[in-house]
């Protein structure tokens, strides 16, 4: 009885972890599809954290599909400062990092 028990538990795991591994689509993170263009430097499909000027206010050119983010910290720490929605352009960019997905 008590193994039947066990038995039943680990099958209920197992279970779940597949309805999840289903469910969830991608499982990790995708690169924004499109043109990031920070400084005039382009960025093809960006992803993740991107610094910004360190003591010259930052242009962003946003060309991709996804919101990028303009974090008051070097490393898309501290807080969001504000956004640059696709087709955007932002002079200046008012913080130190940006991150998009």
């Amino acid at each position: 009885m008590r193994g039947t028990r066990r038995a039943a538990r680990v099958l209920g795991a197992c279970t779940a972890a597949l309805v999840l591994a289903v469910a969830v689509p991608g499982g990790t993170a995708q690169a924004a599809n499109g043109l990031l263009i920070i400084d005039g430097v382009p960025h093809t499909d960006p992803s993740g954290c991107h610094p910004l000027g360190d003591f010259v206010p930052s242009e962003v050119v946003n060309l991709t599909d996804e919101v990028a983010f303009v974090w008051s910290g070097p490393f898309c720490d501290g807080r969001v400062t504000g956004a640059v929605l696709p087709g955007q352009t932002v002079r200046p960019a008012p913080g130190m990092s940006l991150f998009i997905a």
